[in-house]
């Protein structure tokens, strides 16, 4: 069986992504909400870059290997080793390249490298049960739906409901 070359690079997120993030999440507001809310300011942004500094939080950005731009983010935060070798997994598309497949690949490669590289055994993602591509995503990828949690995260000033899907090293 014949491997086609990734359409993606993943990427660990620099200062340098400040102008071209910023951007792609004012034109994805209608995609985020009410999702998530990325960091929508230069403020916001340079928070966010502290904020996931290794060794307790990593964020990755999925790009577009023909031009570089950035298609999405993933966030691997509370990575806790030890016995555990557990983390959280939080992730969003950027408008222009939402539903064309390149999350997909992007998760491939990140849970690669988390399970690989970082030598993580656990990653977990909640979602709410709305979030319908976000679902069908970590599903494509072999997440297990283990639970529920109601009012779990507040979004938009709102407390959510979420679902917990997890996926183990193989």
């Amino acid at each position: 069986m014949t491997r086609t070359k990734s359409r993606i690079v993943l990427r660990p997120l620099a200062a340098a992504d400040l102008r071209e993030f910023v951007e792609a999440v004012r034109q994805s507001r209608k995609l985020h909400r009410p999702w998530t809310a990325p960091p929508s300011t230069p403020a916001e942004f340079r928070t966010y870059l502290k904020r996931m500094a290794p060794p307790a939080n990593r964020a990755f950005l999925v790009c577009a290997r023909d031009d570089g731009a950035i298609v999405g983010v993933f966030n691997v935060t509370h990575i806790i080793m030890a016995r555990f070798c557990s983390a959280y997994l939080g992730y969003y598309a950027f408008a222009p390249h939402a539903r064309r497949g390149l999350m997909r690949e992007g998760l491939e490669a990140l849970l690669r490298h988390a399970f690989g590289w970082m030598k993580l055994h656990r990653l977990e993602a909640n979602i709410q049960p709305g979030n319908r591509a976000s679902i069908a995503l970590v599903k494509s990828c072999g997440f297990a739906k283990e639970g529920f949690s109601p009012k779990y995260l507040k979004i938009g000033g709102r407390w959510r409901d979420h679902e917990r899907w997890a996926i183990i090293a193989r």
